[in-house]
């Protein structure tokens, strides 16, 4: 009875896309720590991960589609060094991407918990 609640796609794709969120803030976290690395490559969640988010979206089978699909950190490969040494992490960029990052994150954890929080009412009649 439960499962259906968690097994709707827009709650595996807010899932899907929280993992995503997560590992790109780990990344913007890295890549912040090691401004100054001589050589440092920015990194970033893989793009083929949204690519493939689209794609399993598209095609109208998200259970275990979504379910096997994992977000990946990888160098950049928009990323150009920025400084003599090598270096690709551009500190302006970093902290809008964590402003952003932030502001994705927020919606996902809202929509995420609306369904919780349906779930808890049809379990208890209570909202709160």
């Amino acid at each position: 009875m439960v499962d259906p609640i968690f097994q709707s796609s827009n709650y595996q794709l807010a899932r899907k896309l929280l993992d995503a969120s997560v590992l790109r803030q780990n990344a913007i976290a890295s890549n912040i720590a090691n401004a100054e690395t001589p050589g440092y490559r920015r990194l970033d969640v893989a793009p083929d991960f949204a690519t493939e988010l689209r794609a399993r979206i598209s095609s109208g089978n998200t259970g275990e589609s979504l379910a096997s699909l994992v977000p990946k950190l990888t160098e950049d490969p928009r990323s150009r060094s920025v400084r003599p040494d090598g270096n690709s992490v551009e500190m302006e960029k970093e902290l809008l991407e964590m402003n952003r990052n932030s502001v994705d994150y927020d919606f996902l954890t809202e929509l995420v918990s609306r369904n919780i929080k349906q779930l808890r009412l049809a379990i208890t009649g209570r909202a709160g």
